[in-house]
């Protein structure tokens, strides 16, 4: 990928989490359950549903998401694993409760550890997206014994480095984030377009814009604030955890082919036990964009 198309990316994701916010103008209805026949826990900052039988996975949606990022798997593996879909408060209808002010992304963070040990669920197997990869790499940092292993869907361990490049340090990134959350808020058919470069298919494009107008203006706000000044770089090193990591192409966005092997093996290079795969033909959101490859090595990172 080369720097533009990467900046580009990450710019695009910026603006479409604050273009949630902006757009999400009063308290959303409580999320709904996806399954008649699911266990549903509410705590402060998260919500849990759970639905299947057998080995326990933990996932976590990303940015602005909805557990509903899981469905298809859910219904994939339910059979043979029981499921653990996380939603953060505030984001996609889930009620902002705790995370109703000031930092978001380390306290639910904790909140997830919380219930991982509360539940008997450690050494845990933790599947995270974008915000959700982040929140696992977080916890193999700070909470190694309560992990047995992650898989980690396109995030990075310091993700404003994509726009400002390997040697930004989180001082270069603040005036960027106060930038950021004084942005004038964009009309809809703007925010439709800012979420156009993270999934290819007009449906999921719909499905995710609907998401982010669902969720809390404050808890988007804070928790990218949050993401963008968070760096676990100098962490990875010390890490035990063996972490796959599933990245996009972005060749439709005009990334060369092959082009990301080197953003993403950069980016993680300090991480001993790590393994990189590349899922072609996808954006960010790859279980949409690529459903059978990313149940393949969704599959395959399990059988490990």
């Amino acid at each position: 990928m080369s720097s533009f198309s990467a900046s580009m990316f990450a710019g695009a994701i910026c603006a479409a989490a604050l273009a949630a916010a902006a757009a999400a103008a009063q308290t959303p209805p409580p999320a709904p359950r996806l399954f008649g026949d699911s266990a549903l826990t509410v705590r402060d900052r998260i919500s849990i549903e759970v639905i299947g039988h057998g080995p326990d996975l933990v996932f976590i949606p990303g940015l602005a998401s909805s557990r509903e990022t899981w469905r298809a798997t859910a219904e994939r593996l339910r059979g043979r694993y029981r499921l653990h879909l996380i939603q953060i408060a505030g984001f996609a209808g889930e009620p902002a409760r705790g995370n109703g002010t000031d930092d978001v992304l380390a306290p639910t963070a904790e909140a997830i550890d919380a219930y991982i040990v509360a539940q008997r669920l450690a050494p845990a197997v933790v599947i995270g997206h974008s915000l959700g990869g982040t929140i696992a790499l977080y916890l193999a940092e700070h909470h190694p014994a309560d992990l047995k292993k992650a898989l980690i869907v396109d995030a990075f361990p310091f993700f404003a480095a994509v726009m400002m490049g390997p040697s930004a340090t989180v001082d270069q990134v603040r005036p960027m984030v106060q930038r950021l959350a004084s942005a004038p808020p964009p009309t809809a058919e703007a925010r439709s377009k800012m979420i156009e470069p993270m999934v290819t298919g007009d449906a999921d494009r719909a499905r995710i814009v609907a998401w982010g107008e669902a969720s809390d203006p404050a808890v988007v706000q804070h928790a990218l604030a949050d993401d963008l000044l968070l760096d676990l770089r100098a962490g990875l090193p010390a890490i035990t955890t063996p972490i796959t990591v599933l990245y996009p192409d972005n060749v439709s966005l005009g990334a060369p082919v092959g082009a990301a092997d080197k953003i993403y093996g950069a980016a993680f290079a300090g991480l001993p036990h790590v393994i990189l795969r590349r899922v072609d033909g996808s954006r960010h959101f790859i279980m949409f964009d690529q459903p059978a490859a990313f149940a393949a090595d969704l599959d395959a990172f399990l059988a490990s």
